[in-house]
C-alpha cells in the first residue's frame, strides 16, 4: 500500500527539520502512541495501541532513520509486532523544500502488514493507513505551528 501527500507548514525549514527530529514532537504526533524512546542516531524505540476494524492491539517495535540528508530529507523506516494480531512495517520518505508561506512537507509513505491484521482486507487498511498519516501530519503541523 502506499500514500502520498504534502502540507505547507507556516514555519522556516530549519524548524521544520529540527522537529521532524525530536522524539516528543514524534510521540506527540503519531497516533496512540504510548511511549517513543531514543533518538535520531540511534533508532527509536516505540509502543503504539490501535484498533484496526475489530482487532485492538498494542505494537512495540523500532523506528529507524536512514538516507538522512540534513535539513532536506530522510527516509524513516520503522516495524513493529503486536503480537497475535500481526505485524505491521512501512517507510516514509519525507522531503522539505522552500515555499512562498513557509516550508512543504512532501511525503511518500509504504506499508504492509500481516497476521490477523491482514485479513481484514486490503480496502479497510488502506483507509486506517490513510487516516493514520493524515493524522499524524495534521497534528506535526498544529504542533510545529504552535497551535
Amino acid at each position: 500500500m502506499e500514500l502520498k501527500g504534502s502540507r505547507t507548514i507556516a514555519a522556516d525549514r530549519a524548524t521544520v527539520w529540527a522537529r521532524l527530529n525530536d522524539a516528543e514532537t514524534l510521540k506527540a504526533c503519531i497516533p496512540g502512541c504510548e511511549e517513543l524512546t531514543g533518538n535520531p542516531h540511534e533508532g527509536f524505540a516505540a509502543v503504539v495501541k490501535q484498533k484496526v476494524g475489530p482487532v485492538s492491539a498494542t505494537f512495540r517495535g523500532t523506528v529507524r532513520l536512514t538516507d538522512v540528508v540534513p535539513g532536506e530529507s530522510y527516509r524513516i523506516v520503522g516495524e513493529g509486532s503486536g503480537g497475535v494480531a500481526g505485524f505491521a512495517k512501512g517507510a516514509a520518505a519525507v522531503r522539505l523544500s522552500d515555499s512562498e508561506s513557509g516550508t512543504e512537507l512532501s511525503y511518500d509513505v509504504e506499508a504492509a502488514v500481516g497476521g490477523k491484521i491482514a485479513q481484514l482486507g486490503a480496502r479497510l487498511i488502506n483507509g486506517f493507513a490513510k487516516k493514520m498519516a493524515d493524522q499524524f501530519f495534521e497534528r506535526f503541523q498544529t504542533a510545529v505551528e504552535g497551535g
